[in-house]
């Protein structure tokens, strides 16, 4: 039988855990360690992503100090300065963030639009960028048949592939899709995965964020050109926090703890889109998610202008993100991203109420 762990519970163990590692080692967690990752928690990574399809040694492995750390590296080995980046859209903060410094110019992937041609959208690209499970920001799920056609597409023109995949643990509804990588093996040899896609993980949703542990899985070229930037960034990830989360992993932490966020995360989805059910539904449509940690809503009115939003929401004592933050050019501005999981169901209940308030007197503003 599963042992169900509460986040309190979890918090214990792994501080005991961590003080039985600082004991048992010393030198190996309190000094340098390899700049690729330790080599137990790669090839314990390899095991755990492998599949009858998906070979994985721990070659093609890296461990990254948190999630954002491989979207920074990727961004450093791949993208050219003014370089073509095919993201999905609307795109993750933190993707845009990590690759701005190169300048670079965006193809927005539409990938729920009908009209959505992968093969063109791939073609000409330094890489593509997708968050197939439950997307930052729109919470979206992307289908079975569009994962194919975009590893398709990744496979005829060349293009590199991000799976970037943090949230793909919080599934609420239904059963969990094929990643991306998964499909591309499919394609390919019997052999260790050598093929276009560069998947990326982490523990921060699963565990805690405050570990710093990701990791990319991809082709082994492409980790060791990811580890010599890796060198020129950080030398190495934290052995400290490398063991936790290899004992971790081993102690099957994951799958113990996981029932209660998920139950914990559906309670506060549902009590998020009730209250927005009864609160700003004049205002906002918006689909129920199915995982991950967010609520896309859209304003009803076209010129819904979630910018000058922003302002009245914090004087009404609510924090939402505007849709513009998502947009490479800044330009879309009808959505606000509402996160559920930080907050309890009573909170996000005065969130909503709160929320109804800043758009009132955003709307008597444009009124006058």
């Amino acid at each position: 039988k599963l042992n169900v762990l509460t986040p309190q519970e979890t918090h214990a163990q792994i501080a005991a855990i961590a003080s039985e590692i600082v004991t048992s080692h010393p030198e190996e967690v309190l000094g340098y360690g390899p700049i690729e990752g330790t080599p137990d928690l790669r090839d314990a990574l390899a095991e755990r992503f492998s599949s009858s399809a998906l070979r994985l040694t721990r070659a093609n492995v890296l461990v990254t100090s948190g999630g954002m750390q491989g979207l920074d590296l990727i961004g450093k080995i791949l993208l050219d300065e003014g370089g073509l980046i095919a993201g999905q859209f609307p795109t993750y903060l933190g993707a845009l963030d990590a690759w701005r410094p190169r300048s670079p110019t965006f193809r927005n992937m539409l990938v729920d639009d009908a009209s959505f041609d992968p093969s063109s959208a791939l073609d000409g690209a330094q890489f593509a960028y997708a968050v197939p499970n439950f997307s930052n920001p729109t919470g979206k799920l992307v289908g079975v048949a569009t994962r194919q056609a975009l590893v398709d597409a990744a496979h005829r023109t060349g293009t590199w592939l991000i799976e970037d995949d943090p949230y793909g643990g919080l599934h609420y509804d239904g059963r969990p899709l094929p990643r991306m990588i998964d499909l591309s093996a499919r394609a390919l040899p019997n052999e260790p995965y050598a093929g276009p896609v560069i998947y990326m993980g982490t523990l921060s949703k699963a565990i805690a964020p405050g570990l710093r542990i990701g990791w990319v899985i991809a082709a082994p070229d492409v980790i060791k050109a990811l580890t010599v930037a890796k060198q020129g960034s950080d030398l190495c990830t934290s052995g400290l926090t490398q063991r936790i989360a290899l004992a971790a992993l081993r102690a099957g932490l994951i799958e113990e703890i996981q029932p209660t966020i998920l139950d914990i995360y559906r309670k506060r989805r549902n009590a998020l889109c009730a209250a927005m059910n009864e609160h700003v539904e004049e205002w906002l449509e918006w689909e129920v998610p199915v995982g991950g940690m967010f609520v896309w809503a859209v304003g009803r009115d076209p010129s819904f202008n979630s910018d000058l939003l922003l302002p009245h929401a914090m004087s009404a004592g609510v924090c939402v993100s505007p849709s513009s933050v998502f947009d490479a050019s800044g330009q879309y501005r009808r959505a606000i991203r509402i996160n559920f999981t930080l907050n309890n169901e009573e909170r996000l209940v005065e969130g909503m109420k709160r929320l109804a308030t800043a758009l009132t007197t955003m709307q008597a503003a444009k009124v006058r």
